[in-house]
Protein backbone atom coordinates (compact mmCIF):
# COMPACT_ATOMS: atom_id res chain seq x y z
CA UNK A 1 0.00 0.00 0.00
CA UNK A 2 0.86 3.40 -1.15
CA UNK A 3 1.47 6.12 1.43
CA UNK A 4 2.64 9.83 1.31
CA UNK A 5 1.65 11.09 4.58
CA UNK A 6 2.56 15.22 4.76
CA UNK A 7 3.25 16.86 8.28
CA UNK A 8 4.83 20.29 9.37
CA UNK A 9 1.74 22.54 8.60
CA UNK A 10 -0.50 25.16 10.23
CA UNK A 11 -0.51 28.85 10.97
CA UNK A 12 2.33 31.13 10.73
CA UNK A 13 2.70 34.83 10.98
CA UNK A 14 3.85 36.50 7.31
CA UNK A 15 7.19 37.04 6.84
CA UNK A 16 7.88 33.80 9.13
CA UNK A 17 8.90 30.16 8.00
CA UNK A 18 7.45 26.25 7.95
CA UNK A 19 9.08 23.34 7.28
CA UNK A 20 6.71 20.83 4.94
CA UNK A 21 7.56 16.97 5.37
CA UNK A 22 6.10 14.34 3.68
CA UNK A 23 7.30 10.96 4.70
CA UNK A 24 6.69 7.93 1.73
CA UNK A 25 6.11 4.26 2.10
CA UNK A 26 5.05 1.40 -0.31
CA UNK A 27 7.25 3.05 -3.37
CA UNK A 28 11.16 2.78 -4.26
CA UNK A 29 11.17 6.34 -3.23
CA UNK A 30 14.15 6.89 -5.13
CA UNK A 31 12.64 6.00 -8.53
CA UNK A 32 10.01 8.70 -8.40
CA UNK A 33 10.11 12.03 -9.48
CA UNK A 34 8.51 13.87 -6.25
CA UNK A 35 7.01 17.08 -5.52
CA UNK A 36 4.87 19.57 -3.58
CA UNK A 37 1.44 21.23 -5.13
CA UNK A 38 -1.00 23.52 -3.26
CA UNK A 39 -4.77 24.38 -3.52
CA UNK A 40 -6.13 27.72 -2.30
CA UNK A 41 -10.05 28.27 -1.53
CA UNK A 42 -11.46 28.39 -4.49
CA UNK A 43 -8.68 28.31 -7.04
CA UNK A 44 -7.24 24.69 -8.77
CA UNK A 45 -3.98 23.41 -8.01
CA UNK A 46 -0.69 24.08 -9.03
CA UNK A 47 2.45 23.22 -8.79
CA UNK A 48 4.97 24.61 -6.12
CA UNK A 49 8.26 22.64 -6.80
CA UNK A 50 9.06 19.53 -8.18
CA UNK A 51 12.00 17.20 -8.26
CA UNK A 52 12.84 15.94 -11.26
CA UNK A 53 15.72 13.97 -9.73
CA UNK A 54 19.32 14.65 -7.90
CA UNK A 55 19.92 17.90 -9.66
CA UNK A 56 16.94 19.47 -11.12
CA UNK A 57 14.37 21.06 -9.69
CA UNK A 58 11.23 23.39 -10.85
CA UNK A 59 9.44 26.00 -8.82
CA UNK A 60 6.58 27.92 -9.58
CA UNK A 61 7.51 31.47 -9.89
CA UNK A 62 5.73 32.60 -7.06
CA UNK A 63 8.20 31.06 -4.60
CA UNK A 64 11.49 31.20 -6.35
CA UNK A 65 13.91 32.38 -3.82
CA UNK A 66 11.52 31.33 -0.85
CA UNK A 67 11.05 27.77 -1.16
CA UNK A 68 13.87 24.84 -1.13
CA UNK A 69 12.36 21.46 -2.05
CA UNK A 70 14.75 18.75 -1.11
CA UNK A 71 14.48 14.96 -0.67
CA UNK A 72 16.48 12.11 1.55
CA UNK A 73 16.10 9.36 -0.16
CA UNK A 74 17.35 7.42 2.57
CA UNK A 75 14.84 8.39 5.13
CA UNK A 76 11.87 8.52 1.84
CA UNK A 77 11.03 11.64 2.58
CA UNK A 78 10.94 14.97 0.76
CA UNK A 79 10.70 18.38 2.13
CA UNK A 80 9.38 21.60 1.92
CA UNK A 81 11.14 24.89 3.38
CA UNK A 82 9.15 27.64 3.56
CA UNK A 83 10.45 31.13 4.24
CA UNK A 84 9.23 35.08 3.93
CA UNK A 85 5.87 33.35 3.73
CA UNK A 86 2.83 35.35 2.46
CA UNK A 87 -0.53 35.69 3.13
CA UNK A 88 -1.10 34.05 -0.56
CA UNK A 89 0.71 30.86 0.48
CA UNK A 90 -1.83 29.89 2.51
CA UNK A 91 -3.79 27.09 1.03
CA UNK A 92 -3.41 22.84 1.43
CA UNK A 93 -0.09 21.71 0.24
CA UNK A 94 -0.02 18.14 -0.91
CA UNK A 95 3.33 15.85 -1.56
CA UNK A 96 2.87 13.83 -5.12
CA UNK A 97 5.31 10.95 -5.70
CA UNK A 98 5.06 9.64 -9.86
CA UNK A 99 7.15 7.87 -11.79
CA UNK A 100 5.54 6.92 -15.36
CA UNK A 101 2.06 6.22 -15.25
CA UNK A 102 1.85 5.69 -11.36
CA UNK A 103 0.77 8.98 -9.82
CA UNK A 104 0.59 9.49 -5.94
CA UNK A 105 -0.87 12.29 -3.60
CA UNK A 106 -0.82 12.72 0.22
CA UNK A 107 -3.77 13.96 2.13
CA UNK A 108 -2.94 17.38 2.19
CA UNK A 109 -2.04 19.75 5.21
CA UNK A 110 -3.33 23.10 5.50
CA UNK A 111 -0.62 26.32 5.85
CA UNK A 112 -2.27 29.71 6.57
CA UNK A 113 -0.08 32.34 6.83
CA UNK A 114 -1.67 35.12 9.10
CA UNK A 115 -1.22 38.52 7.71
Amino acid sequence: QVRLVESGGGLVQAGGSLRLSCAASGITFSAYAVGWYRQAPGKERELVASLINSVSTIYADSVKGRFTASRDNGKTTVYLQMSSLKFEDTAVYYCNARLGARNFWGQGIQVTVSS
